[in-house]
């Protein structure tokens, strides 16, 4: 018995697929008009006030839409209309401040940006003249090798060296090169 209940469908849910279709068209309400700029507009909610009655092309609930507004009759019967000139769009001035700071973003994150290749520049230029002022005291120096023991520095690697420093206060302690 409870087969035969279960395989037949049952009339409260044909009710409430019904209910939910009508539902679901109240759902779908557009409302349709041209805006000031002359654009067909399309939404759920109803046209913002300074839109004349005129402009409204269709409203939920009405099955059909609207005829679009007549033109407004010439002014002088012989002459002909001028086209429409095209409206320039509004400047919108968030987005030009919005864009300004980013800009002055960039360009802070910039100057940081150079201040700190700036210190990092001159601090190894001042560590190069110090290695360089030691390399050329002639007072004996060590370097650790690989294996962690202690090895005395030769004429040879003492050239090589001293050269290294050279080249680091040629290039860190000149002015900056150009980008």
């Amino acid at each position: 018995m409870s087969q035969a209940l279960t395989s037949r469908p049952s009339w409260r849910a044909t009710l409430l697929m019904g209910l939910l279709l009508a539902c679901s068209s109240a759902a779908m309400a557009q409302w349709q008009w041209i805006d000031g700029t002359g654009r067909k507009v399309f939404s759920d909610t109803p046209p913002p006030a300074s839109i004349p009655d005129k402009s409204i092309l269709k409203k939920p609930g009405s099955g059909m839409t609207l005829p679009a507004p007549i033109a407004e009759p010439a002014a002088a019967p012989g002459a002909t209309a001028a086209p429409a000139a095209p409206q320039i769009p509004v400047r919108d001035t968030e987005l030009e401040a919005k864009k300004k700071q980013a800009e002055q973003a960039e360009e802070a994150k910039k100057k940081v940006e150079m201040e700190r290749q700036l210190k990092a520049r001159a601090d190894s230029c001042e560590r190069a003249r110090k290695a360089k002022v030691t390399m050329d005291s002639g007072v004996r120096l060590a370097t650790t090798n690989a294996k962690g023991e202690r090895e005395v520095m030769d004429d040879k690697a003492r050239a090589a060296e001293t050269q290294r420093m050279e080249g680091i206060i040629r290039s860190d302690c000149g002015p900056l090169p150009k980008q």
